[in-house]
């Protein structure tokens, strides 16, 4: 990437979009001084689940990078819930910016996916060509098939019309700016929340989803971030090579930690000292999913933010801006 490169960053609202652009901004990228510039449209701007706005768009503001953080998110619940509406949308969403990209001829692409795609009892730790070699977690199975087919998309595009588009795959992310709603969240900001407010309605007890064995592997926000800017500048796949290649590459932090362990961790930071009790009727998801993150720490990438730094700074970021919102 150039510094005046024309970025558009789709969901810069959200936790990763919002990380990347904070991050592009403070490495001098959208500087129109330098002939750069940020596209970070609204959704009143932008309705990025009509084609015909997003070709409009693209045909009027002509960018040059696009980056693919936008998608429809939430937690086992929220997935479990509305199924239709996270295959639909996510897929309308990627495939609306994909083709307008190789429309209107953009320098390079990235596509952001989830550790989710791979097999629910998959070989661990989990590499890349693992992808399709078994059945889905049900619980996320749609979200997950919609992220599949938007890798695909990228690797024909590749392979059909060397077209650079490149996708990360990271473990499951949290950090400052997260989504902290207990219908929609993820487990890291659902647990924040639940034990905070445990602590403020001095409850004796609360319960967690599940056995609490379940292993999950977590990067801080801010460390992906890093890793898409990374491989913008660092990592391609020609039309000639994209055979020999996978189009998509693992971010993860490299450690797992049980939902259990992590549920006492943050109870622990957040002050609540009652009982922690497990709804074992309630599904733990895929029991273990750590991924190999070789092939891109062999190209120079490698998260900075240990888990205990990050939950501190997710605890802080909850206490300051969603009490004000909720």
């Amino acid at each position: 990437m150039e510094i005046n490169e024309k970025i558009f960053i789709a969901g810069s609202n959200g936790l990763v979009g919002g990380a990347i652009k904070k991050l592009l901004t403070n490495q001098g990228y959208g500087n129109i001084k330098l002939g750069g510039k940020l596209l970070c449209p609204q959704r009143s701007e932008l309705n990025l689940l009509e084609f015909e706005s997003v070709k409009d768009w693209f045909k009027l503001n002509k960018p040059s990078i696009v980056i693919i953080a936008a998608a429809k998110v939430g937690g086992i619940l929220a997935n479990s819930s509305k199924p239709y509406e996270f295959i639909f949308e996510n897929l309308k969403i990627e495939t609306n910016i994909i083709e307008a990209s190789r429309l209107y001829g953009v320098k390079k692409l990235l596509f952001l996916g989830s550790s989710c795609i791979y097999p629910k009892f998959s070989k661990q730790p989990i590499k890349e060509e693992y992808l399709l070699s078994g059945e889905l977690e049900p619980t996320n199975e749609c979200y997950a098939i919609a992220k599949i087919a938007g890798i695909k998309l990228c690797e024909a595009l590749n392979s059909q019309y060397g077209f650079n588009a490149i996708c990360l795959m990271p473990c499951n992310l949290y950090g400052v700016g997260d989504n902290y709603n207990p219908k929609t969240s993820h487990v890291i900001p659902a647990l924040i929340n639940k034990f905070y407010n445990a602590k403020q309605k001095k409850e004796s007890k609360v319960v967690c989803w599940g056995t609490g064995s379940a292993l999950r592997e977590f990067l801080y926000v801010d460390d992906l971030a890093e890793a898409c800017i990374f491989t913008l500048n660092n990592w391609s796949i020609s039309k000639n090579d994209s055979s020999k290649k996978v189009a998509w590459l693992n971010a993860g932090s490299g450690n797992e930690i049980s939902i259990k362990r992590l549920s006492e961790i943050i109870a622990d930071l957040v002050g609540f000292k009652g009982e922690i009790a497990w709804d074992k009727d309630k599904p733990d998801g895929t029991p273990r999913k750590i991924l190999d993150n070789s092939k891109i720490r062999a190209l120079g990438w490698a998260p900075k933010i240990d888990l205990y730094t990050g939950l501190k700074l997710s605890i802080n970021d909850f206490e300051k801006n969603y009490l004000i919102l909720s």
